[in-house]
């Protein structure tokens, strides 16, 4: 990995793209820790500390995570990258349920354009109803869980204060958009995965020192271990991967044969990725959402006591329930068994021992119904990491090495260099010939 690093920066085309990204990530980071206009910025510090101290987690831990620590701080940047993933994901589901879309993606590139172009409008409405409720809690006093520690806006009742606030945030969130599109363009790997890695990274620093001040030496270095352990098994999922041999027949086209190659289908083990956990994240948001804006209303009190502490057993549970189900939902509806089979029956493709059509689509569906279940159950105790390190540490409320952070750290960061190395060999071609 390090050696695709050093030998990205010798190739000058390479060494350019690199430089950019990094450019971007510094433009980044100072958008991330720039307070928006109208923000108490000694009271929200003092506000950070204290729940940080507490035991009440926050109920927008999650999007915290993905912003860098952003959205707790109430900066330009404070949404982060979450309204656009947010957008992605409903994009996707809603190709498989309205034809309209599903065409468009059949179109391919001017398809995917357009695609492209309603996920941008359906994060800016995101953004809009997101800044809207972080700054609405921020004036009330309830972005932090209920810790007192005076007013984080400087004019709270002010109505054109408020507007500014949101309108910065809006329009934060669209300049890290371009800034993503930026980096896919005219970087190296995609460029919000980048922006995601960036942020997620930002808070590794802090959570470790935290530890090393809340249990001392002894407990720090037990976490390094256990982390390098965590980080090798999540590598190890990440790249395992089932290959279905697919054979293709020979055929004639006018005067030249074709085919009798083979090859593979590729299921990865972890098939959903992220999503299950970012889905079964956001819905445990919502009873949590309710038991604070309606403290007195039916069944708040036993929300309270059981769903808002992540390390209650009736929250792990459910917790990795969602998971397990999202996981199957999220395969289910991005990989079709039937039209993978019709593919490979149009071009004479064939798994040998299975028989083309129906059989095949049957044979397709039964392995990812198989693999999908030890990506579920791993995707699930990856997320209950944080949460067991809570009730074993204590205070230490944000265990670097788990949950989405390590996911997403390990994805981005095996993905890109993948990138990195397969731009390098289109330049430097090694073979019998050098």
């Amino acid at each position: 990995m390090l050696s695709a690093f050093v030998n990205a920066f010798k190739t000058p085309d390479l060494r350019r793209k690199l430089l950019f990204v990094l450019a971007v990530i510094v433009l980044f980071r100072f958008g991330s820790t720039l307070p928006a206009p109208g923000i108490n910025v000694s009271n929200v510090q003092r506000c950070v500390d204290l729940a940080s101290q507490g035991e009440n987690s926050s109920l927008f831990a999650l999007i915290n995570v993905f912003s860098g620590g952003a959205l707790l701080q109430l900066t330009v940047f404070a949404l982060g990258i979450m309204p656009y993933i947010t957008a992605s994901i409903i994009l996707q589901l809603l190709v498989v349920v309205i034809p309209r879309l599903e065409a468009l993606k059949k179109e391919g590139q001017s398809g995917q354009a357009k695609i492209t172009q309603y996920t941008r409008y359906l994060t800016l409405g995101l953004a809009v109803l997101q800044a809207t409720g972080i700054v609405a809690l921020a004036r009330s006093g309830q972005l932090f869980g209920g810790v007192d520690c005076g007013q984080l806006l400087y004019r709270p009742d002010s109505i054109p204060a408020f507007l500014l606030i949101v309108l910065t945030m809006v329009a934060g969130t669209a300049v890290i958009m371009w800034l993503g599109e930026l980096v896919t363009d005219r970087g190296v790997g995609n460029g919000m995965s980048i922006l995601i890695f960036t942020q997620v990274v930002a808070t590794f620093p802090g959570a470790m020192w935290l530890i090393k001040e809340q249990k001392g030496w002894a407990t720090f270095s037990v976490v390094v271990l256990v982390g390098l352990v965590i980080v090798a098994a999540v590598i190890l999922i990440e790249q395992a991967q089932r290959r279905i041999p697919v054979q293709y027949a020979k055929r004639m086209v006018g005067r030249r044969m074709f085919g009798g190659s083979s090859t593979y289908i590729p299921l990865k083990v972890n098939q959903a990725g992220i999503i299950p956990v970012i889905f079964a994240s956001s819905l445990l948001y919502l009873p949590a959402l309710y038991a604070q804006f309606r403290p007195d209303g039916p069944g708040a009190v036993f929300i309270t006591d059981h769903f808002v502490r992540g390390d209650h057993p009736y929250y792990m549970i459910t917790y990795f329930a969602l998971i397990v189900f999202f996981a199957y939902f999220y395969v289910a509806i991005t990989f079709n068994p039937e039209e993978v089979a019709d593919n490979m029956r149009k071009y004479g493709g064939f798994i040998p021992g299975i028989r083309a059509g129906r059989p095949t689509q049957d044979y397709l569906a039964y392995v990812l119904s198989r693999i999908t279940a030890p990506g579920a159950v791993y995707l699930g105790f990856i997320a209950l990491i944080p949460m067991v390190a809570v009730a074993l540490l204590g205070a230490s409320q944000n265990f670097p090495f788990g949950g989405t952070s390590i996911l997403i750290i390990v994805g981005v960061g095996l993905d890109t260099v993948k990138q990195i190395e397969s731009q390098l060999q289109q330049r430097n071609y090694e073979g019998f010939l050098r």
